[in-house]
């Protein structure tokens, strides 16, 4: 499974934070519409993600909901039948939401920052900080740490549960 070292975080102010972003990012911006299924699962998360020219990837993870900078591991697979996998996945566990979200996507080193629009909730930065396949996790928690402060992201601005969580009002 590949892994990552991940914070989510509430924006307050998007402008200020995207000027920062783009002052250290390598690529970007990149602009990505996605809406995300979700679906029973006891063993962690399994969501469906559709993009907006109709492929998509059925998305494995499992993650603690804590607060700061935490290991994710997670197994993606492409799809290009969302639509139908989508009903079968329904059918076979359950859809219990949606996340839809325009997203804007900077790479900085190994670093994905994702600046995400999330309807019905509003404004959130994510950190996605990958990890090699024999690295420990504490080398990408500092690398968090380090972008959070060169961000300006503050403690009290970071969240501990997914999307979804906040949608169906399960925050922890």
């Amino acid at each position: 499974m590949s892994r990552n070292i991940e914070i989510k975080a509430r924006v307050a102010d998007k402008e200020a934070l995207t000027a920062k972003a783009v002052s250290i990012a390598a690529q970007g911006p990149i602009q990505i519409a996605q809406n995300d299924t979700f679906f029973s699962c006891e063993s962690g998360r399994l969501k469906l993600r559709t993009f907006a020219e109709g492929s998509g990837e059925l998305i494995f993870y499992r993650r603690a909901n804590e607060h700061g900078p935490k290991e994710s591991y997670y197994v993606r697979s492409p799809t290009a039948t969302p639509g139908l996998l989508r009903q079968a996945l329904a059918l076979a566990y359950g859809e219990i939401g949606s996340v839809i979200k325009q997203r804007t996507l900077y790479l900085i080193g190994r670093t994905r920052l994702h600046l995400d629009n999330v309807e019905n909730l509003g404004q959130f930065l994510e950190l996605e900080v990958v990890l090699g396949d024999d690295e420990q996790p504490e080398s990408g928690v500092r690398e968090a740490h380090d972008l959070m402060r060169e961000l300006g992201v503050a403690p009290d601005q970071l969240i501990d549960c997914a999307y979804i969580d906040l949608l169906l009002g399960r925050e922890v």
